[in-house]
């Protein structure tokens, strides 16, 4: 039997991909800041079919705290098969409105976070014989984009991290597919950074005109079973990728003139 451990699993992306898995029969662990939050996806999950959930809560901004997460979340079945490291935060603020400590913020919930979290989980893989490692990145960590300077950093940071953990690991059964939204249909704008460090609290049009989060889960949870390397979830907007890769002038173009809300 397959056990699960998602983070960010109390809504959007990560809440829809618990309930596929559970859909399918896995054992779950599910993490977000609040037991309150993660109760109702708890109750969810079981409903629907899996046999057993464990919750656990904690506050990815807490560096200190991670190795004890790990050895609670792999603990709490006494091993994890695959693991799908979601929680994330966004931002709406210009450079110039940008503080340091809103930059070391994102940095910490959207990168240093995730890549604790697998290198605590790496050698209790290798040591059952392998794991699977899913992350969530964004289009948004392949080129700039307005308002969001530390969270295309802590996105494009993922990217270096976990395609050199698959180069140094895959002889050692180690799988790392990596996740990379475009816009879906979630709360993250919601929640988002905004100046002083408070909640945006709008939904912006473009993440509104998303994908639905269901469909996103689909392809994800599909992506990670089949061990692809990479996965765009989205629409129209991840073409931008290809004019990137392609065209990366008038990428820089193009970036200058869309709608960053």
């Amino acid at each position: 039997m397959e056990t699960v451990w998602i983070t960010g699993a109390s809504s959007g992306i990560g809440e829809a991909c618990a309930y596929r898995w559970a859909q399918g029969g896995a054992r779950l662990v599910i993490t977000a800041p609040t037991a309150e939050e993660l109760a109702p996806v708890a109750a969810k999950c079981r409903e629907i079919g899996a046999p057993d959930v464990a919750v656990l809560p904690y506050d990815l901004s807490r560096p200190d705290g991670i190795p004890d997460l790990v050895k609670a979340a792999w603990e709490a079945f006494g091993s994890i098969e695959t693991t799908y490291l979601n929680a994330g935060i966004s931002q709406r603020t210009s450079v110039e409105d940008t503080s340091m400590d809103m930059l070391r913020t994102l940095m910490e919930i959207d990168y240093f976070a995730p890549a604790a979290i697998a290198k605590e989980l790496l050698p209790r893989m290798v040591a059952q014989g392998g794991g699977h490692i899913g992350v969530t990145t964004s289009i948004a960590g392949r080129f700039g984009f307005p308002l969001r300077c530390g969270y295309c950093s802590a996105k494009a940071a993922l990217y270096g991290f976990f395609e050199s953990l698959q180069a140094e690991s895959y002889d050692k059964g180690i799988r790392v597919t990596i996740i990379c939204p475009g816009r879906v249909r979630t709360n993250i704008s919601l929640r988002a950074l905004g100046k002083g460090g408070k909640p945006h609290g709008k939904m912006d049009p473009g993440q509104a005109g998303g994908i639905t989060v269901e469909k996103a889960a689909r392809k994800i949870v599909n992506a990670i079973r089949k061990g692809r390397r990479e996965v765009l979830v989205g629409s129209k907007e991840l073409l931008m990728v290809y004019v990137k890769r392609f065209f990366p002038g008038l990428c820089a173009r193009l970036a200058r003139v869309i709608k960053p809300m």
